[in-house]
């Protein structure tokens, strides 16, 4: 078993063993000083220690701990809005002892209110939530919890996109693993209060283009899907197709990719092979992302069978590949193009009014317009380093719509 495993599984037994001993008791005292001896062997390798808790997964670092797969206490700590923890040098054995007892006073106070656990100032222990924090990064341990008013910064999430595809473009492999836990944080910054956010990523440079609409179509079909009453295995699929749908164009070379100009008709055809490639390269990875390949194969594809690639024969295109065809537009549109200025919202939403039933699926663009009109107030624009929301009222959630039933991206 590697450091972190052990370091991790000494942290559950000193934390069990803290809720049904008072301090100063031998049990507790031989635990607390059993994982910290863990904690001191694991900084000798690395001197911070990152750990973050995603759904089914617990990642240190950049790198899933395959032996803590559905580890019971990740679940635990995430639910009491502990989600990531960083550990920096010179952590002292007091200090580890008042940040497990913080947690403690979390974990017991869960069902009551967490807001009445004890906050502790500790220099060297960071840990808070994902995707909504404060930006100086984690949240501190002295700090209150996330409220209404929030700062989101969605940095990490950016570079482990830019990684991942680095990664293709490198190794050709998919970090499977990796592309579900930047869904889950992103899942994590959509529901990070009481009611839904949509945090779309802004652009700031067109060569990072790829990178920050990915992200955001990922957040629109996890938002449109749970708007339309789709569970939640399907919401999360939808999401790594949506992060995933454009990855053939890590094959495009690079002065085609960002041409701030039109296209030549040689250039159009090398650009329009993405799709394909795309659902090739999914694929061979792992083919249990086989939605994910189909949507990457078929999002250019229009209800009328226009688009690309051509279809020989006549058929529809699966749901979810409707459902990403029309965030991938909306997001297009409200970028900032060399060529053109973004579109405001109304405007593009509106384009897809117009293009229903013949680029774009009647009953899932009816959805989307609907649901942009609604969560109108709750699109909140992400820089990666900082953007903040202003707290509003609590409003009752969307209506979702009926589960019945372009340009270029």
């Amino acid at each position: 078993m590697s450091e972190p495993v052990r370091f991790l599984s000494s942290l559950a037994h000193a934390l069990s063993t803290m809720a049904l001993y008072n301090e100063g008791h031998p049990s507790r005292v031989k635990a607390l000083d059993s994982s910290f001896d863990h904690l001191v062997a694991l900084q000798r390798h690395d001197p911070s220690p990152r750990f973050s808790f995603l759904g089914a997964e617990v990642i240190y670092g950049d790198r899933a701990l395959r032996h803590l797969r559905e580890w019971e206490w990740g679940g635990r700590l995430a639910a009491v809005g502990i989600q990531r923890i960083e550990l920096l040098p010179g952590v002292t054995r007091e200090e580890y002892e008042t940040f497990l007892g913080d947690v403690v006073a979390r974990l017991t106070l869960a069902a009551v209110d967490t807001s009445e656990a004890r906050h502790s100032q500790q220099a060297n222990i960071r840990y808070g939530t994902v995707g909504v924090r404060s930006t100086s990064g984690l949240q501190a341990a002295g700090d209150a919890l996330p409220t209404a008013t929030i700062t989101y910064t969605l940095s990490e999430e950016a570079d482990a996109i830019r990684w991942l595809h680095g990664e293709v473009e490198n190794h050709g492999q998919l970090p499977l693993v990796e592309a579900e836990a930047v869904v889950r944080s992103l899942s994590v910054a959509m529901h990070g209060e009481s009611q839904v956010v949509i945090p779309l990523l802004e652009l700031k440079e067109f060569d990072q283009y790829t990178t920050t609409h990915s992200m955001n179509v990922s957040v629109l079909a996890m938002a449109l899907a749970e708007f339309m009453g789709l569970g939640k295995r399907d919401v999360r699929a939808y999401g790594v197709a949506g992060l995933l749908h454009d990855l053939g164009k890590v094959r495009i070379p690079r002065e085609i990719l960002v041409k701030p100009g039109r296209l030549t008709p040689e250039e159009r055809a090398v650009m329009n092979r993405h799709p394909a490639d795309g659902a090739r390269i999914i694929f061979a990875s792992d083919k249990q992302l086989d939605l994910a390949a189909v949507v990457a194969y078929e999002h250019h594809i229009m209800l009328n069978g226009g688009g690309y690639p051509a279809l020989h024969f006549g058929r529809d295109c699966h749901q979810a590949s409707r459902l990403v065809h029309v965030c991938d537009v909306y997001d297009a549109l409200r970028t900032k193009r060399p060529y053109r200025d973004a579109w405001e919202s109304e405007r593009a939403l509106e384009y897809i009014e117009s293009r229903a039933g013949t680029e774009f699926d009647p009953d899932v663009a009816q959805a989307f317009c609907s649901m942009m009109r609604q969560l109108d107030r709750r699109l909140v624009v992400v820089d990666e380093t900082t953007a903040v929301r202003k707290a509003e009222e609590p409003a009752a959630p969307p209506a979702p719509a009926s589960s019945n039933g372009g340009t270029s991206t």
